[in-house]
C-alpha cells in the first residue's frame, strides 16, 4: 500500500469475507482514496501501518476478533448491524460497494453500534448457543418418546418431569401394548435423553460460572429469572444500551 495513503485516510469501510476483505478509504473530504483487497492476514499488518482511524465493520462472524485487534492497534473500531448498513449501499451489490456502503455508515451521528464483545463474552455465547440447541435436542426426543406411547394407548402427564418420573416404570412393567421392539427403542430413546441431560447440566454449570463473573450478570442474579436466563438477557441489555447510546 502506497506510504502517502497513510496520512490521508480518515475513515475505512471492511467488508469480512472468509479468506478475503474489500477495503474502501475515506479522506477527511470524504474521497475514495483506498480500494484494495485484501487476504485475511494482511488485514492487521497493514492496517498497523496506518494512522489511527475509524474504520466501521458489519457485526458477523469474526467482527469482534477483528474489532478488538484494531482497538489495541489504536484504531475507533465500530460494529453496526448489516440491516442498518445496507441503506447506505449504491448500485448493484458487490463486495467493493458494501465496504463503501460500511465507510459511510460508520460516520452517521444516529447510526446504532454494536458494543465489541470480549473473548469472555464470546466464549458465554457460545455457550448459550450449544446448551439451547441441546436442549432442543432433548425436547425433540421427549416429544417422540410421549408419541410413541400415545400411539400404543399410554399417556403421561404433561411436563418433563412427569415423564422423567414415569418413563422407568412404563418400560419396567409387563405391558402387551409395548412390543419388545418398541421398548427397545424407547429405552434407547431414553438413553439418548440421559446423555443430553448430562451434556446440559455440564454446560449449565460452566454458564453459570461464567455468568457470576459479569456485572451485569451479577445484577441480574439476585432476580427470581433463572440463572442461565439471567446470563442471556444480561448480554442481550448490554446490547440494547450500547445501541440507544450510539456507541461501539
Amino acid at each position: 500500500m502506497p506510504h502517502k495513503l497513510n496520512s490521508g485516510i480518515a475513515v475505512i469501510g471492511v467488508d469480512i469475507g472468509k479468506n478475503s476483505f474489500h477495503v474502501v478509504g475515506h479522506d477527511k473530504r470524504g474521497a475514495i482514496v483506498l480500494r484494495q483487497k485484501w487476504s485475511r492476514g494482511q488485514v492487521e499488518a497493514r492496517l498497523a501501518n496506518l494512522r489511527p482511524c475509524l474504520i466501521g465493520m458489519e457485526a458477523c462472524v469474526g467482527a469482534h476478533h477483528l474489532s478488538r485487534k484494531l482497538q489495541m492497534l489504536g484504531h475507533d473500531a465500530r460494529l453496526m448491524p448489516a440491516k442498518y448498513v445496507r441503506p447506505y449501499s449504491k448500485g448493484q451489490k458487490n463486495d467493493f460497494r458494501d465496504a463503501e456502503a460500511i465507510a459511510e455508515a460508520v460516520q452517521r451521528p444516529t447510526m446504532k453500534f454494536v458494543a465489541t464483545k470480549t473473548a469472555e463474552q464470546l466464549d458465554l455465547q457460545a455457550l448459550h448457543r450449544v446448551r439451547e440447541r441441546l436442549v432442543s435436542q432433548r425436547t425433540g426426543i421427549i416429544n417422540q418418546i410421549r408419541a410413541f406411547l400415545l400411539e400404543r394407548g399410554i399417556a403421561v402427564r404433561q411436563g418433563l418431569r412427569f415423564l422423567r418420573a414415569e418413563l422407568p416404570r412404563i418400560l419396567a412393567a409387563s405391558c402387551d401394548a409395548l412390543s419388545p421392539r418398541m421398548l427397545r427403542v424407547i429405552e434407547d430413546l431414553a438413553g439418548d435423553w440421559r446423555l443430553l441431560d448430562q451434556r446440559i447440566e455440564g454446560l449449565s454449570s460452566e454458564i453459570e460460572a461464567l455468568a457470576r463473573k459479569d456485572k451485569d450478570c451479577e445484577r441480574l442474579m439476585k432476580s427470581r429469572v433463572r440463572w442461565w436466563l439471567r446470563s442471556a438477557l444480561a448480554m442481550r441489555s448490554r446490547k440494547a444500551a450500547t445501541s440507544a447510546r450510539g456507541l461501539g
